[in-house]
């Protein structure tokens, strides 16, 4: 499956995500009864439903019923002529029943697209540490990319990215935290200032971050104060992002106490930086200072894993045999806990966090 159409899948606001939620509901539906469920024409649902065949999300039945494993019949196609579609016959697509892949399956395919994505993102950390070795080689900078080793000066690039921002900076902090108190309440002040200003802070921290006695108060508040931060187990590396402007990765200084840190200004290598922040934003969880490393009851693991499959709050209240409104506040409590909008990405948040 390709990683951005299973994702979009998982999207309810989307084209995909309309036609596959209403097919989970609608075992062996036709295009028309689909059309009528979502609000689109015929033809752009049965357009979805070639698309997503292609991806093995949903198939054709051949009218002999479903199978165990959510396919119908043989689990082929009856492919006719291809006149006017990837499936043959328009007129024989209208015809035929479909029938949706289970979700659990299609949110393991997202988790799976999900390590690639972790795993590309540490490969380019690799290549970033190279080019930090090549660059210490030469005078201090090369092309779009300048070093710097004294500390002060590296907080006042920092300082100077964050001031020059117009729209957004994008953080990702690893640890070691080797800031001082008085250095993350300035740096609190700076960032109130900023986003008073209307700048979008989007930062990513390590999974243990909110533990740091030191940085893990100022991370809390700023979280309070409107930042949008997540969190994910191991960042390849330490990064900031001014706009589309300036990037400055830091990393540990060879042989010295202290670090150094590589100012990147506008360059295929910072479009490069920015794809990785990108990338592993989505992969991170959203972050909660209430609930960081809280666990889950029995029974709200038993309701997010119905959630996962697109059960209603009716059924999960029938499966369960409990109240609907003890159902509709559970199910409340766990979308916000996990900073999910949709019950499928109630479902992929949880499976990152273990919960499934």
């Amino acid at each position: 499956m390709t990683g951005d159409v299973v994702h979009d899948v998982l999207d309810p606001d989307s084209e995909r995500g309309r036609v596959y939620r209403c097919l989970v509901g609608r075992p062996q539906a036709r295009a028309a009864e689909l059309a009528a469920g979502v609000g689109l024409g015929e033809g752009a649902v049965l357009a979805v439903l070639r698309e997503l065949a292609d991806e093995g999300i949903v198939v054709a039945c051949n009218g002999d019923g479903p199978r165990d494993d959510g396919h119908c019949g043989d689990g082929h196609f009856d492919d006719g002529p291809r006149g006017d579609g990837p499936r043959g016959n328009g007129h024989r697509d209208r015809d035929r029943a479909w029938e949706a892949l289970p979700p659990g399956r299609v949110v393991e395919a997202v988790l799976q697209s999900d390590a690639v994505r972790q795993a590309t993102a540490r490969r380019a950390g690799a290549e970033l540490e190279r080019l930090y070795r090549f660059a210490r080689r030469d005078a201090g900078t090369y092309g779009a990319l300048e070093v710097v080793e004294d500390a002060a000066q590296v907080l006042a690039a920092s300082r100077r990215l964050q001031l020059a921002a117009r729209h957004q900076v994008r953080v990702i902090d690893v640890p070691p935290y080797s800031g001082s108190s008085g250095y993350y309440l300035d740096q609190e002040v700076l960032q109130r200032q900023r986003m008073a200003a209307g700048v979008v802070y989007r930062s990513i921290y390590h999974g243990c971050a909110f533990d740091d006695p030191v940085a893990g108060p100022n991370m809390a508040r700023m979280v309070e104060a409107g930042e949008q931060a997540r969190t994910l187990d191991e960042p390849p590396l330490k990064l900031a992002l001014g706009d589309d402007d300036l990037a400055i990765v830091t990393l540990a200084a060879d042989g010295r106490p202290g670090v150094v840190s590589l100012l990147i200004r506008p360059s295929g290598l910072l479009r490069a930086l920015a794809a990785v922040f990108e990338t592993l934003w989505r992969l991170a969880v959203p972050a909660s200072v209430s609930a960081v490393d809280l666990q889950i009851g029995e029974r709200d693991r038993r309701i997010l894993t119905l959630m996962a499959s697109g059960a209603t709050d009716d059924a999960i209240a029938r499966r369960l045999g409990l109240g609907r409104r003890t159902v509709v506040r559970r199910v409340s409590a766990l979308l916000a806990q996990l900073g999910a909008t949709t019950r499928f990405q109630a479902g992929v948040q949880a499976a990152r966090r273990g919960w499934l």
